[in-house]
């Protein structure tokens, strides 16, 4: 690693409606700074972990995986309010220190949820093994006892005796060797006063300095539309005095240079961010399938119960077929004999017989309960072996259905199976599931709901102070979705010059343009994909983070794409009348 600082402490747009870096334009900028290496810390979210080891590896530099955990004296206490906690940033050195922070996130939603998903001491001792813990941000365990509320009443002597004692909690957990004392400088007064404190506690007990930007947007132009990402968060407007605020333009993906200069009485604070990022060396593995355990009679191994079963499903469809087709000749039956040998070879060849064995199961579990089930759809109806055990209802030699079109044996990936079931019946079909796999083996998979160029105008508008009037005049403006696709802003911007009449009206309309601009396909929300479960051969806790929606259900925090990427293995439940 030549360059000289790495960024340790950044903020994706998964810290939804707070970040505004887009991981590829953030990988993109470390690469163009030349910094060896980049750092997410999402608040509470390990969302983008995935996407910033795919974009990183393609630049070239180390992907350094972290988060920013909410931290709680007690998890399981319910909690004041959405401020009623400390942030901790942990970064992941090692596969145990990723695997331990999943658990971490995950058990902050399934455990310590309360305004947000919290984690406590109890849980840091538990997991902390492979993590590098910061001290953190203004708002750390060891930094609120200097300035925060909580600690009225406190000499200025027994908050810094609070703040020590909070960092050598953190000693405990991690170790000496795994605590940094994380510093500061963003133009905020605050900063200078604990930094004197932090300073102190470096010279007295040794542990290393490293400096970090608590970086929430790209560049330093980018603060402005920034502000009011925070005003939609917080449905405030940018002209409330009482609005939440950062108070700094300075939270932006500063240079090395930028940064020395920022720091230049600690000069070791920038060098061991690049030390610090060369100790995380944890490669995220992909390709590897982890199928879920199918329980097959006698322990048969899944390649013989699936050709057992197969044999046994296409004698059956044989039978019916002869009793119902005119001019059925008994000679017909080696076509679909030979059909089948082509397709089981090729099935257990790339090692799917557990995945049509799982669906096979759960379908034919749907019909015996009276769940209606769909026919099939897509490139799975021209599958044979999908057709005798009963995952289909259509004869793709009657119909003239290539099997290659499904699975192909020069090009491995996973089968996928859409699946129809009754919508008002669906979630008994995923609870069969759960009780077959086992509860914490089964989630929903997320979805990330962004800002499209129509709701950005309405959103900032509203934070801008323009009426309701005027904002949806705008979105009547708006060109209509093509082909069920929205038309980005700048797109639109180009097919209606009505819209462009009002951007170039005056400064207020101008600046309304840009700002929705910048904010443009950043994420919104996250919710529960219409369709997708994931069932895991292990606990999902140990290769996936979880989280909670505001219905109670368990959800991956990778996206299904990104569920695909890590092995794990993917169907689609889809609810239909």
């Amino acid at each position: 690693m030549t360059a000289s600082f790495v960024h340790l402490h950044c903020h994706s747009e998964y810290s939804v409606l707070d970040g505004a870096c887009r991981i590829r334009e953030l990988v993109k900028r470390a690469a163009e700074l030349e910094m060896p290496a980049v750092t997410i810390t999402d608040h509470g979210s390990m969302a983008g972990a995935v996407e910033l080891v795919k974009a990183a590896g393609k630049a070239g530099i180390r992907p350094v995986i972290g988060c920013e955990v909410y931290l709680a004296e007690d998890r399981t206490r319910r909690a004041r309010g959405s401020g009623d906690n400390a942030h901790l940033t942990l970064l992941a050195e090692t596969d145990e220190g990723y695997h331990n922070l999943i658990k971490l996130v995950s058990l902050g939603y399934l455990e310590g949820f309360s305004y947000k998903p919290r984690v406590d001491w109890q849980l840091l001792e538990r997991h902390h093994a492979g993590l590098i813990a910061l001290s953190g941000c203004l708002n750390s365990p060891v930094n609120r006892p200097l300035h925060d509320d909580d600690f009225d009443g406190y000499s200025w002597d027994q908050r810094v005796a609070a703040s020590r004692a909070a960092l050598d909690r953190l000693v405990q957990i991690f170790g000496r060797d795994s605590v940094y004392i994380e510093i500061q400088d963003a133009g905020l007064d605050l900063h200078r006063t604990c930094n004197e404190v932090l300073m102190a506690f470096h010279r007295e007990t040794g542990l290393p300095l490293v400096g970090t930007g608590d970086v929430h947007y790209l560049r330093a132009e980018d603060a402005d539309p920034h502000d009011a990402l925070l005003c939609i968060q917080t449905g405030k407007t940018l002209s409330d005095p009482k609005r939440w605020k950062f108070g700094t333009d300075q939270l932006f993906v500063k240079s090395p240079e930028e940064m020395r200069a920022a720091f230049a009485e600690f000069p070791q604070a920038i060098d061991n961010t690049v030390d610090l990022a060369k100790r995380c060396d944890f490669k995220m593995s992909f390709g590897q399938y982890q199928f879920p355990e199918y329980q097959t009679e006698n322990e048969e191994p899944l390649e013989a119960a699936l050709e057992r079963e197969a044999r046994a499903g296409l004698e059956e469809r044989l039978t019916v077929l002869a009793e119902r087709e005119k001019g059925w000749k008994p000679g017909d039956r080696a076509a679909y004999f030979e059909r089948l040998d082509t397709e089981l070879a090729v099935i257990n060849r790339m090692g799917f017989a557990g995945y049509f064995l799982i669906v096979a199961d759960f379908i034919n579990w749907a019909k015996r309960n009276g769940i209606p089930v769909g026919p099939g759809r897509g490139s799975a109806a021209g599958s044979l072996v999908a057709w005798v055990l009963k995952i289909t209802d259509l004869d793709p030699i009657r119909h003239g259905l290539l099997f290659e079109r499904f699975l192909n044996p020069e090009r491995k990936s996973m089968p996928d199976i859409d699946v129809d079931f009754c919508f008002e019946r669906r979630d008994e079909v995923i609870q069969y599931v759960r009780q077959r796999y086992g509860e914490d083996r089964v989630a929903q998979i997320i979805t990330f709901g962004t800002l499209k160029g129509k709701a950005a105008l309405k959103d900032v508008g509203r934070v801008l102070d323009f009426t309701f009037g005027e904002t949806d005049r705008l979105a009547k403006l708006y060109p209509a979705p093509r082909q069920g696709k929205d038309f980005p802003l700048d797109k639109a911007l180009e097919m209606e010059p009505k819209l462009r009449e009002i951007r170039d009206k005056s400064e207020r309309e101008a600046k309304l343009f840009t700002y929705a601009l910048k904010l443009e396909g950043l994420m919104r929300h996250h919710s529960k994909h219409a369709a997708g479960i994931v069932i895991s051969s292990t606990p999902l806790v140990e290769s996936c983070p979880l989280c909670v929606d505001k219905d109670g259900n368990v959800l991956t925090q990778y996206s299904g794409t990104d569920i695909e990427k890590i092995g794990l293995i993917k169907f689609d439940f889809l609810g239909l009348k």
